[in-house]
């Protein structure tokens, strides 16, 4: 079994950085948490990360920021799509980055 960290690697707002790691959030720490949480749960684990994409561009707005909707969509959602993968496998397309295989149901 699998140890989870000892410290949770949660964001800091209005920064959006791991509280654990100081990496931008979601950290990879934080994203396998995130997929053992929502085991099962994948579309609940998609309209969460969603609303914390929207949180965070809206506090980098109030900031002063200018944040790009491409790289946060790519921090926050981006990888979501290779989590769902049981093992990476360079001839699934979902693992090459491409749309979901027709025999694995999400």
């Amino acid at each position: 079994m699998s140890r989870l960290p000892s410290r949770p690697h949660l964001p800091m707002r209005p920064a959006w950085l791991c509280r654990s790691c100081a990496a931008p959030w979601p950290c990879s720490t934080a994203q396998l948490c995130l997929v053992t949480e929502f085991h099962g749960h994948s579309t609940a684990l998609a309209f969460y990360l969603a609303a914390s994409m929207y949180e965070a561009m809206d506090d980098m707005y109030r900031l002063g920021a200018r944040p790009a909707p491409g790289v946060l969509h790519a921090r926050f959602l981006g990888w979501l799509s290779r989590a769902r993968c049981p093992a990476p496998d360079r001839s699934c397309p979902r693992c090459r980055g491409g749309g979901r295989p027709p025999s694995n149901p999400v």
